[in-house]
């Protein structure tokens, strides 16, 4: 929604500059530049990317124009689920909460948090974890590293679209100048006809460079940048799980571990103490 909305600022603020400048908008339609420097941009990505870059790409596109999952509510049902599994697992031994891990589609303490469920690579993190744990005693350094070198993996894995994106957006510029020469090339072939119509030609080339400049800074590189802030919100999750089950193997009573997890948060959709609290008392309740 956001996206689409710059876009329509964006393009109200350009053209309707140049238009109460006196300009005239019909002049900047020209399909062909834009033939010319999308193909040369959408060529020079797949020419610069493997297959498994050009897919995560793909993938990674729809998401942008859509809200982010990673709020408040995801985080609170995340905390209630770990408290929950860490509670099981403490008063009635480790081992009473396998069969929830190993098909948490069809546990019915997994079940009271589908927006967690939702979530395939949170989901998957938990629960690999949590079985470590129930396999037996875990180094909590090991156990810690191993971790890390986890969410830096997905990290690293969520960066390809970035780059992709920003490298794109990086070219078009350029691209925009080769529309550009292109059309003072068919311009200087041209120089035996009326001024007039050499001045039209001229103004056809520039709207070349205008292109490239906008798309680039206008439209594809913002989108890098939303998927980077993207990316963030779901390391922080991975974050969140990992400092809860390392306090708890630490020997941390549920409520101080998920407290742990609660502070890692970004603070914009992290629910206060008071209000944990509250929600944990519930979930005991229930």
């Amino acid at each position: 929604m956001f996206v689409i909305l710059g876009y329509v600022v964006v393009v109200a603020s350009v053209l309707g500059g140049f238009a109460l400048a006196g300009g005239h908008l019909a002049a900047l339609l020209q399909p062909l530049e834009v033939l010319m420097i999308a193909g040369a941009a959408v060529g020079a990505f797949i020419a610069g990317n493997n297959g498994k870059s050009i897919k995560a790409t793909m993938k990674a596109l729809p998401t942008l124009f859509k809200g982010s999952r990673y709020n408040r509510a995801l985080y609170l049902e995340l905390m209630l689920l770990l408290f929950a599994l860490l509670n099981k697992s403490r008063s009635d031994g480790m081992m009473a909460i396998e069969g929830d891990i190993e098909q948490p589609e069809q546990s019915e303490l997994f079940s009271r948090y589908p927006m967690v469920l939702a979530d395939h690579h949170l989901l998957e993190f938990l629960t690999d974890y949590l079985r470590l744990m129930v396999s037996g005693n875990m180094d909590p350094f090991q156990l810690e590293n191993l971790m890390d070198n986890e969410i830096e993996t997905h990290h690293v894995e969520g960066e390809v679209p970035v780059h992709c994106i920003a490298k794109i957006g990086d070219g078009l510029p350029a691209f925009g100048i080769v529309a550009a020469v292109m059309g003072v090339v068919h311009t200087m072939e041209s120089v035996g006809l009326p001024p007039a119509e050499l001045g039209l030609l001229i103004a056809h080339a520039l709207v070349g460079t205008f292109l490239g400049i906008l798309l680039a800074y206008g439209f594809v590189t913002p989108l890098a940048s939303l998927l980077e802030q993207k990316l963030h919100e779901s390391s922080k999750t991975l974050q969140c799980v990992k400092v809860t089950l390392l306090a708890s193997l630490n020997g941390y009573p549920p409520k101080i571990a998920v407290e742990f997890g609660r502070k890692v948060l970004f603070s914009t959709e992290r629910p206060s103490f008071i209000e944990m609290e509250e929600e944990i008392k519930q979930a005991k309740s229930r």
